[in-house]
């Protein structure tokens, strides 16, 4: 069975940088850091005192407050972004293709902040509301965007820690090339500023305990001291060329490859040298049948940790040898922070405006380098220049690594 063609035709997101499309590539490309005090919390509580919070979010601006109330903010985010890049896309949702359109967005932990709150309540007033369960499970981000917009095809959720907005684009994409459905809503959401996620987090020493927002998250820099914690959504609309072309949609890239792998290794750490993530990019590279010099650009997972920013750039010399020399390599979390299980879902958005509008991102507070990490980084300003195939990578706890391909759209 040949493989159909999937194309992107509509984007949205709720970020630390902007809760729309055109407002959070102004800032990315400009290089406007969006990590400022940590406000949803008290800061005192923690080591931590900085986060990519999303500001200035009403989630009644995408539905009613009675609604609002059975959801928890994570699922909100996925909602907000859903309904933007439906209505960027134009594409209609109605008894003719509903069975044909479906959704898979993934989330890193759910709904926590509810289950903290709930369970405070419990201890208090031993009851809970009924609204709990279904608040808190990670796959109700994508249950409740189905039920709003009335998507009936497929209907999921992957689970995969941080790499769980990119293995849901990947997934939602095979679906399509497969012919079982026309169009996904993909992506990923995240709202996790609660106590027990930034206490675990800080525990295992994973996060910034740096005190200056703006320079915290600091990819690929020898200075670097763990991730900053980010939330919100980013959400993509794939759709088969066919029907994309059938309705005269405008096509910001195509996607073309995937690749998905186990480190086999350890809980937390990266597999040396990043022999797993090296893998996943190859077999998106084998999917999208691109070879290694075509590669313009790479949307790196670019943590701001020790061993990820590491075993990263050891995995792209890996495989890209050469060539890897000649890649823009930029991590954008120094402007967003690290959104957890959203952060593929925001990053494929960049790759594919990368593509679109012939800029590569900058890696901000890139000052120092390390004899480690010694790729292109596209240090502290955007640069202007066609990318015609770019990839966004994504590594989680558990030894999850997944890449996708982009590439220019060419009828």
């Amino acid at each position: 069975m040949s493989k159909r063609r999937v194309v992107v035709t509509g984007l949205g997101v709720v970020s630390p940088v902007g809760n729309d499309v055109n407002t959070m590539w102004n800032n990315i490309t400009n290089g406007n850091v969006g990590i400022g005090d940590l406000t949803k919390l008290d800061p005192e509580d923690f080591s931590v005192k900085i986060a990519g919070e999303v500001r200035d979010f009403d989630a009644t601006n995408y539905m009613e407050k009675k609604e609002k109330r059975k959801m928890d903010l994570f699922t909100q985010y996925a909602v907000a972004a859903s309904k933007m890049a439906v209505e960027d896309s134009g594409l209609e949702i109605n008894e003719g293709n509903a069975n044909r359109v479906g959704v898979w967005i993934g989330s890193g932990i759910g709904g926590m902040t509810t289950y903290e709150e709930s369970f405070r309540k419990y201890q208090d007033k031993g009851r809970v509301s009924p609204f709990f369960i279904p608040m808190i499970i990670p796959d109700m981000a994508s249950g409740q965007v189905s039920i709003i917009l009335g998507a009936k095809g497929i209907n999921s959720c992957s689970v995969t820690a941080c790499a769980s907005g990119t293995n849901s684009i990947g997934d939602a994409f095979k679906v399509i090339e497969r012919g079982e459905a026309d169009a996904m809503i993909t992506g990923g959401a995240e709202a996790p500023f609660n106590h027990m996620s930034i206490a675990g987090f800080s525990s295992m020493g994973a996060l910034s305990k740096s005190t200056d927002p703006k320079t915290a998250s600091r990819p690929f820099d020898k200075e670097r001291s763990g991730f900053v914690m980010g939330e919100g959504s980013g959400v993509v609309i794939l759709e088969s060329l066919e029907s994309a072309q059938k309705r005269g949609a405008k096509i910001y890239a195509e996607i073309v490859g995937y690749g998905s792998t186990g480190d086999a290794y350890h809980i937390t750490a990266p597999a040396p040298e990043g022999e797993g993530a090296a893998r996943a990019m190859q077999q998106a590279l084998d999917d999208a049948e691109v070879n290694i010099d075509e590669m313009d650009y790479i949307n790196a997972h670019g943590t701001s940790t020790e061993l990820n920013d590491k075993y990263e750039t050891n995995a792209v010399k890996t495989v890209f040898k050469d060539h890897a020399h000649k890649l823009g390599v930029s991590s954008t979390k120094s402007m967003t922070g690290h959104l957890l299980g959203a952060a593929g879902g925001i990053e494929a958005i960049i790759t594919c405006l990368s593509i679109k509008e012939s800029i590569m991102p900058p890696t901000m507070n890139y000052e120092t380098p390390d004899e480690e990490c010694d790729l292109d980084y596209v240090p502290n300003e955007a640069r202007q220049q066609e990318v015609k195939v770019a990839m966004s990578n994504s590594l989680g706890f558990g030894g999850h690594n997944a890449s996708l391909v982009f590439k220019k759209f060419n009828d």
